[in-house]
């Protein structure tokens, strides 16, 4: 079993590398090499330089191995350029080259290696909230640009403010109007350093203005982000939620309209094998609908699994709301979860659903002879 698994890691790193796809091996790579850096810029790198070299260097040929891995895949399928100019073309074009090139140049290791630091943006483009960032900021795109605009003019306003009235008085800290822009961004930002502080009455008025106007232009920010953000985990919640409720057989017969407003009343869960779903004397305040692999209910004396398209914990909605029954997952699983409030909503405006769910009810209650209710 070791060596199948071995034997299979290696061949999953294989196509990985022949595909130019960031591995577990990229990864390590990227901390080896972040420690060599880290290493060769304090006075430890003097006792122990030949092994962070060494360190530096074979992540360097790991990212160098990358590199030729994506260009021979770009040229496999025509599409070599497309590859050189994309954000991982380049971020592999400069963290296979960057230290070498510098090192050649003349630099020393420790000053070379700090180029280096482009290695870090290679998980960066595997990391699912950044792409979830890089959406939200083109969507937003409009409302952000706007607010870097409405950043720009009242910076530059305060700046020429400041300039005119602070000039005479301490023509050190506002010598020009570039000296004036340093301090407006300084305090625009509200990090207030203290180098440079209006002395004038008019000019105190500026600043104060200004740092109030600071707050009210990264609250208008943070509100477009959050905003989008909140916008895109619903549009990405609903896409997945649609997806899984096409598995459930027993929503096959709605409409297009009626799938999206039960859509809107799921909540769509990933369990792992052996996860208890459901314990014995909990309130029941759901019930699941089950999208992809098994669960297991525990009943009295037998155990009854349950598949992809079936559903359970809705005898203690329509009765008794005390679970008396186990319900635990056999593998990976899939649940959609519908709660007590949707529940009644969703029994109300779609009887059909209401009787069939009702005659499955009665159905295991009668299968069950006696068993307690779910």
């Amino acid at each position: 079993m070791f060596k199948r698994s071995v034997k299979s890691s290696k061949s999953e790193f294989a196509v990985a590398a022949l595909t130019g796809e960031p591995t577990a091996v990229t990864y390590a790579a990227v901390a080896v090499g972040v420690t060599a850096i880290l290493i060769l810029t304090t006075n430890a790198a003097s006792y122990h330089h030949k092994w962070v070299a060494w360190l530096l260097w074979c992540a360097v040929a790991v990212f160098v191995w990358e590199l030729f891995a994506g260009l021979a895949n770009a040229a496999r399928t025509g599409r070599t350029a497309a590859y050189v100019f994309s954000l991982k073309g380049l971020i592999d074009i400069v963290g296979a080259t960057g230290v070498p090139i510098a090192f050649v140049c003349g630099a020393g290791l420790p000053s070379a290696s700090l180029a280096g630091v482009f290695w870090l943006l290679k998980p960066v483009l595997q990391i699912p909230g950044a792409r979830q960032l890089r959406r939200v900021i083109v969507r937003e795109a409009g409302p952000l640009s706007s607010v870097f605009v409405l950043f720009l003019i009242v910076l530059f306003m305060a700046a020429a403010l400041a300039f005119l009235f602070e000039r005479d008085a301490q023509p050190a800290g506002f010598s020009s109007l570039p000296a004036s822009l340093w301090w407006a961004v300084v305090t625009l930002t509200t990090t207030g350093y203290g180098d440079v502080v209006p002395i004038t009455l008019p000019g105190r008025i500026v600043a104060a203005t200004l740092m109030i106007c600071g707050l009210a232009v990264f609250g208008i920010l943070t509100g477009i982000l959050a905003t989008g953000f909140a916008a895109e985990n619903r549009r990405h919640n609903f896409i997945q939620t649609w997806e899984s409720l096409g598995k459930v057989p027993f929503f096959a017969t709605l409409g297009p309209a009626a799938l999206a407003d039960v859509t809107n009343m799921l909540r769509r869960i990933d369990l792992r094998g052996r996860s208890t779903v459901i314990r014995r004397g909990q309130a029941g305040d759901c019930m699941y609908f089950i999208a992809d692999g098994e669960v297991e209910v525990e009943l009295p004396g037998k155990r009854v699994p349950l598949g992809v398209g079936a559903f359970f914990g809705e005898l203690a909605l329509l009765g008794n709301n005390v679970r008396t029954a186990n319900v635990v997952t056999t593998r990976s699983t899939t649940l959609l979860v519908l709660d007590l409030v949707d529940f009644r909503a969703l029994m109300a405006r779609h009887p059909d659903l209401a009787q069939a769910i009702d005659a499955e009810a009665r159905r295991r209650a009668a299968e069950n002879a006696g068993t307690p209710n779910r």
